[in-house]
């Protein structure tokens, strides 16, 4: 049986993993789309995945990554490294959103390869060695934490 404390430790990781799977699920979609020349349904797609994937980043780097450093006092730590890989994904959904817009498949194809090798490098950064520093961290205030990610809204 396991007792209150530990599950509410966990709440950090368990929110933003889910918050992982959820994107990869609309990243799967868009790609679908483009494979089969579905052109209005791959924008769509798109447009869903690099929203999800955008507010995941707000939720990080404007509740979870100011909270961490201030707790830890590590500002050049894991967050910084986070950051900077948020700012190569912004520009590869950048590059893919122009793809779709020019309807090139192998285009966007091809970036689609390289953000999933970055998110894929990024998730498990993040759901492996942040998340779990995070949940102990901040494990005192972890769930109110939880309810002002939930909160962001794109």
């Amino acid at each position: 049986m396991h007792d209150i404390s530990h599950n509410i430790s966990h709440n950090i990781s368990h929110y933003l993993t889910a918050d992982h799977h959820h994107c990869d699920d609309l990243f799967a979609d868009a790609e679908n789309a483009v494979a089969t020349d579905d052109w209005p349904a791959a924008m769509t797609q798109f447009e869903s995945f690099a929203a999800a994937t955008l507010l995941h980043f707000t939720r990080e780097e404007s509740i979870l990554f100011p909270a961490f450093e201030e707790r830890t006092g590590m500002g050049h730590g894991p967050t910084a490294i986070m950051r900077g890989e948020h700012v190569e994904m912004r520009e590869t959904l950048q590059g893919m959103e122009q793809a779709l817009t020019e309807q090139d498949a192998d285009a966007y194809l091809g970036l689609a390869e390289t953000m999933l090798m970055l998110l894929r490098q990024h998730n498990m950064k993040e759901e492996q060695i942040l998340y779990p520093m995070a949940d102990q961290a901040l494990a005192d205030g972890a769930s109110v934490m939880v309810r002002e990610m939930e909160a962001l809204t794109a």
